[in-house]
């Protein structure tokens, strides 16, 4: 392990970034890698932050969370919803603060937008009128998430590819910001990506696409022994905000409204998740930032390299 007081006199600053889909042993390797480097690890998650979701969002357990401090795990409700922007503006004075002791931090998460957020700030989006937001809303409400995605496969076929369709909230705000301004919302991206203030490592840990899919129905499965039917029951009040329109929790929504079984709510929740995860890959593939290393040499292959930039 190299010591923190020997990169701090070095002056440098490096970001580890693990990211990737669900289920891919983000959390594992990310403590692995605080603890080999004496740091702390940011969670860009942008479920894992809410402390009413615990299950259905696989936040990392007691025994992982015990070994080394994380932030953004049950720091928020979901009924004060935690946006990109915010997720950028306090991970980078936790960011200010790691770097002031030692010269490693971790980025760990599935939530692309904010990994991006938090490294490069936030893209500028035209102001929204109320006649644009209303006709969004108005497509979701009639036509449902199928005609939302017709729309954005004729408008923004590079969007779609990146954007999870299970997130209603997500396919609105592209279809105003289209609406709005006549262009694709992905032409809005990145547009205003600032250097980053420290050095960036990212990667994205791979399994084989069998064995990540055997791996979300295993986490599913585990999941419902767990408890995640309770925990979804207990939510039930809170049904309609934004936090909880995601996989894991519509699904169970669906068979407590009767509309599904049980046993088919739990298929859909392993589909979906597939579904999720495919299109996490595509988002990291897309952004080209990312170096994609097999799960089992992560460890080492990510230790060689910092050394490699610090000595």
């Amino acid at each position: 392990s190299i010591s923190t007081s020997s990169l701090t006199c070095m002056d440098k600053r490096l970001l580890i970034v693990i990211a990737g889909p669900t289920a891919s042993g983000k959390s594992e390797l990310a403590v692995e890698l605080a603890e080999h480097f004496q740091t702390e690890i940011i969670s860009a998650d942008s479920r894992q932050c809410y402390r009413e979701m615990s299950i259905g969002t696989a936040k990392p357990g007691a025994d992982l969370l015990d070994r080394v401090p994380h932030h953004f795990i049950s720091s928020h409700s979901i009924e004060v919803p935690l946006h990109a922007g915010e997720f950028a503006t306090e991970g980078r004075k936790l960011l200010h603060r790691i770097f002031s002791t030692t010269s490693v931090a971790i980025l760990t998460g599935g939530t692309g937008m904010y990994i991006e957020a938090l490294i490069h700030g936030m893209d500028v989006f035209p102001s929204i009128e109320k006649s644009s937001r209303d006709q969004a809303s108005a497509m979701l409400k009639e036509g449902g998430v199928k005609e939302a995605c017709a729309f954005l496969s004729e408008k923004d076929p590079e969007y779609l590819k990146m954007v999870d369709r299970s997130n209603p909230a997500r396919l609105r705000r592209a279809i105003e910001v289209i609406i709005q301004s006549g262009k694709p919302f992905s032409s809005f991206l990145n547009k205003s990506k600032a250097a980053p203030e420290f050095t960036t490592l990212m990667y994205v840990p791979e399994f084989e696409r069998t064995q990540l899919y055997d791996r979300i129905n295993r986490r599913v499965d585990a999941m419902m022994q767990a408890g995640l039917l309770q925990e979804v029951n207990e939510l039930v009040p809170y049904k309609a905000h934004q936090a909880l329109q995601t996989v894991g929790y519509k699904e169970l929504f669906q068979y407590l409204d009767g509309s599904v079984d049980l046993v088919t709510a739990v298929e859909l929740i392993k589909q979906h998740t597939r579904n999720y995860a495919k299109r996490q890959l595509t988002w990291f593939r897309n952004k080209g930032d990312y170096r994609f290393i097999p799960y089992e040499n992560a460890l080492k292959i990510i230790i060689g390299d910092v050394s490699a930039i610090l000595h």
